[in-house]
């Protein structure tokens, strides 16, 4: 409410009465269409100067019907090219030179000299600006109409707009794919290329690299990545059915250490169980895995080009695509096995279970104001910003005391 009576004189902020905005000055300008309207995100409007606003239309409008020009200059000679040669002296022919930024390496030296000359000319010299944005005396859109002049010109506006767009977008098709169409398929070269036929690339993510790690095409260091993936999917997988199995089925009887006392049912389940074996025994986890990892040569799967083969096969099959079925189905299950036991610990080291129960998590000090006034349904307790993670029952306090006297004087002041 003071924002928009400070904007209107009027709490209800009735945008006609802001007359004193520097945006009003703009608003009846070409080019404010709907649904937007007029659209100035950046505020280069914000200080309402004139002229300035109409030295970026003449810019805007320039380089809009440079960029149909081009838009349309790419297209055609998808369908026509003129007969004859472009460079007699050079025997170069209409018809040598090809579409799109190959052009650039086809065209003489003298044609671009002939070109930028051109341009600078009419720049110049013949489109000099009066005073009118885009207004060189030439008139190819007029009406005596002033409704239908309006409509033709922010029409002219509007299509420059989506032709700036379109040509830098098939600029950019271009350099990928050699075809401002950019077919995909022609884009050979892309090192992407060199790994959307691996395992792993499933539905329907496809090759999935959001950090570019493979942008570089090396093979050597995918196949060690792919190496460490699988192992670390491998673990994940046994580590999550060693979280659950012990919920579900038990424990061995007897005892883990008979020197100590120590029986399998004494170790809990989860990180608690860290605190329950013996050192010795954590030694010897720590050897055994230190053995599986050096007894076939560390990296001996990525020497042999087959990350993850360390020649012992439960996934196999004769038939080659079943075969690659099953590789794809234990790398999607590494990938959910490896988040699911780091969802596990976090929940473990809350609450003193892998099942993560918020009842168990008592000590946690939003527990001390989740019963407080104010906290309803649907959002409960809600402190984003963690004012309450000390659970300091006076600063809590203190806080109340000032969001009820804010809110009190708010309602009156409403």
């Amino acid at each position: 409410m003071f924002f928009q009576d400070g904007l209107t004189g009027s709490a209800w902020g009735d945008w006609a009465l802001f007359t004193a905005s520097p945006l009003r000055a703009f608003e009846g300008e070409l080019g404010v269409q709907a649904p937007v309207g007029f659209w100035d995100p950046v505020g280069y409007t914000r200080d309402g100067n004139v002229e300035t606003f109409k030295r970026r239309r003449e810019t805007e409008i320039k380089h809009g019907r440079v960029a149909m020009y081009a838009t349309i200059g790419y297209i055609v000679p998808e369908y026509f090219k003129w007969p004859g040669y472009l460079s007699p002296s050079l025997g170069l022919s209409f018809d040598d030179v090809p579409n799109g930024l190959a052009a650039i390496s086809k065209v003489p030296g003298q044609g671009w000299s002939q070109i930028v000359a051109f341009a600078g000319y009419y720049e110049l010299f013949v489109y000099k600006y009066n005073g009118t944005p885009g207004d060189y005396g030439w008139k190819a859109i007029t009406s005596s109409d002033p409704e239908a002049l309006n409509k033709k010109l922010s029409a002219e506006i509007a299509n420059g707009r989506l032709a700036m767009m379109a040509i830098i977008g098939m600029f950019f098709q271009d350099g990928l794919t050699g075809s401002a169409w950019g077919d995909w398929a022609n884009y050979t070269d892309s090192p992407l290329r060199a790994f959307e036929d691996e395992l792993g690339v499933q539905a329907p993510v496809g090759f999935w690299d959001p950090l570019g790690l493979a942008r570089d095409g090396d093979v050597a260091t995918f196949q060690r990545r792919r190496s460490v993936e699988l192992k670390h999917g491998r673990i994940a997988m046994l580590a999550t059915m060693g979280y659950i199995t012990p919920e579900v089925a038990g424990k061995f009887p007897g005892y883990l250490d008979p020197s100590t006392g120590l029986k399998f049912e004494d170790v809990p389940n989860g990180l608690a169980a860290f605190s329950k074996v013996p050192a010795g025994g954590i030694a010897q986890i720590l050897l055994y895995m230190g053995w599986c990892e050096v007894s076939r040569g560390a990296g001996s799967d990525i020497a042999s080009g087959r990350p993850g083969d360390f020649g012992w096969y439960v996934l196999t099959s004769s038939d080659p695509e079943e075969k690659k079925k099953k590789l794809s189905a234990e790398l999607a299950n590494g990938r959910l096995a490896m988040m699911a036991i780091i969802g596990m610990f976090y929940q473990d080291g809350l609450t003193g279970s892998a099942w993560g129960d918020w009842a168990n998590y008592t000590d946690s000090p939003l527990r001390a104001f989740e019963n407080e006034l104010g906290v309803q349904p649907p959002v409960g307790f809600w402190d984003p910003v963690g004012f309450t993670k000390d659970g300091s029952a006076e600063n809590f306090k203190r806080r109340r005391s000032v969001e009820l006297k804010h809110g009190r004087i708010a309602m009156l002041a409403t």
